[in-house]
């Protein structure tokens, strides 16, 4: 790998480029921030202790327990670290960048989750309203309660229908096909529900599997948020990128971020790694070739996993949610909307992850496309109450914590096998930014 302090030092300079070109895009917002960093001490942490952050962070990459990073560390809107490491792709040994550009996958599903509260406050839904008041295609769902190894799947008819609520929290049933051996999951993938051309097309699919169990009665992972997508373009009358594009990404300075990534930016966007223990390194993952590439302007729209976009973007959109509905002076949606989606929704029995035969993850829930830990001591958590986050497929995450006003991303892409041994990443970051804070 190249020197990293050579890196940063290139990445410093890139940094003030950056600030200029989003600044002069963005007819909204000067969208520089955060491209400079205020500092440890500015942003309310010791010194040593984002020394020890970025040390961290960078020992992990030297490791190769994956490529290469990108994290940002943010406090009372102060950036106390923005920085990388490592390599964008180790076949052309392109180096990670501040504007590197990466897979989200479910980091998407608080951007669609905003989109959907912004037609809230216009009264368009409510959340006890049924889904199918505005997915009519899903009117005659049914429930899968029993079969066998032989292939006999028997249905029964939902209790009731499964609310916008549960399908904001993914307790409505719904299946997701990216795990589970179940006729409901085994359906998903076999209509290759994900690779649909459109959000017609994916609704048409869903319509046609039945739920994993009656609404409300577990946690399952599932396809909501690409119905909230097409819920979002039903009612706004707007493509559904096109409704994130004029609403979110444009008012908040989000340049880099859409559904594919422009011909022009393909050397800045991140490939794919995993371990491999044959050759016992860092290995890069070839392109999938059963759905559209990520250079199709054409790609599915999905808002449960379908984004790209930078760790720059991403920050401004979780400082958007930190001050509770505005950047800027550019107000997106309310601070009731945001203490809404930052607050557990499932019922009181439920925890996040929690099923028929599991408790699920103590003190921990979920609301509007967000987790949310609402008990850190019983989540053995250092979190303070009320912090939410989530991640991508790619193992790209973030947390926001509320009572501190802080947040934390980490942009990495990395699928499949991992080497052993690897550090916990997230959990290695995480109680060095909470030692480190200054009382």
């Amino acid at each position: 790998m190249k020197n990293t302090t050579t890196i940063k030092l290139l990445n410093k300079a890139l940094i003030a480029g950056i600030s200029l070109s989003l600044c002069a895009s963005s007819a909204f917002a000067d969208s520089s921030w955060p491209a400079q960093e205020a500092g440890a001490t500015a942003a309310g942490f010791t010194e040593q202790g984002i020394n020890a952050l970025d040390a961290a962070m960078e020992k992990i990459v030297a490791d190769q327990d994956v490529a290469g990073m990108v994290w940002l560390l943010a406090k009372d809107g102060e950036v106390a670290t923005f920085e990388t490491a490592g390599l964008n792709s180790i076949d052309t040994q392109t180096p990670m960048a501040i504007d590197s550009l990466f897979r989200i996958y479910s980091m998407s599903k608080p951007v669609t989750g905003v989109a959907l509260m912004m037609l809230h406050e216009q009264g368009l839904w409510n959340f006890d309203d049924p889904v199918s008041k505005f997915v009519p295609q899903l009117a005659n769902l049914r429930i899968l309660s029993s079969y066998d190894a032989d292939g006999n799947v028997e249905t029964v008819s939902p209790t009731r229908a499964p609310t916008m609520r549960e399908l904001l929290n993914h307790s409505a049933g719904f299946g997701y096909g990216l795990s589970g051996d179940d006729p409901v999951n085994n359906a998903f993938r076999d209509t290759a529900v994900l690779a649909s051309d459109d959000l017609d097309m994916l609704i048409d699919k869903v319509a046609d599997i039945p739920l994993l169990f009656q609404p409300g009665e577990q946690w399952s992972y599932s396809i909501a948020v690409d119905i909230q997508g097409y819920i979002v373009q039903e009612l706004s009358g707007l493509k559904f990128g096109d409704f994130l594009q004029q609403r979110i990404f444009e008012p908040l300075g989000m340049s880099d971020t859409g559904f594919y990534v422009k011909a022009k930016d393909v050397n800045r966007f991140a490939e794919v790694h995993n371990w491999d223990s044959e050759r016992n390194r860092l290995v890069q993952r070839p392109h999938r070739t059963d759905r559209p590439s990520y250079l199709d302007p054409e790609r599915l729209e999905s808002g449960g996993g379908g984004l790209v976009s930078s760790t720059h973007d991403y920050a401004r959109f979780l400082q958007m949610l930190v001050n509770e509905g505005e950047l800027d002076g550019t107000k997106i949606i309310s601070p009731e909307s945001v203490r809404i989606m930052r607050t557990n929704s499932l019922r009181d029995e439920l925890n996040l992850r929690g099923t028929a035969t599991s408790d699920g993850q103590a003190g921990q829930g979920f609301g509007v496309d967000f987790a949310v830990i609402y008990d850190p001591e019983s989540a053995n958590s250092p979190h303070s109450p009320g912090t939410y986050y989530w991640s991508g497929a790619a193992g790209t995450w973030f947390w926001v914590d509320p009572v501190e006003d802080m947040f934390l991303i980490g942009m990495i892409q990395a699928q499949g096998p991992r080497r052993p041994g690897a550090d916990n990443m997230r959990n290695v970051a995480r109680d060095i930014i909470y030692d480190s804070i200054v009382d």
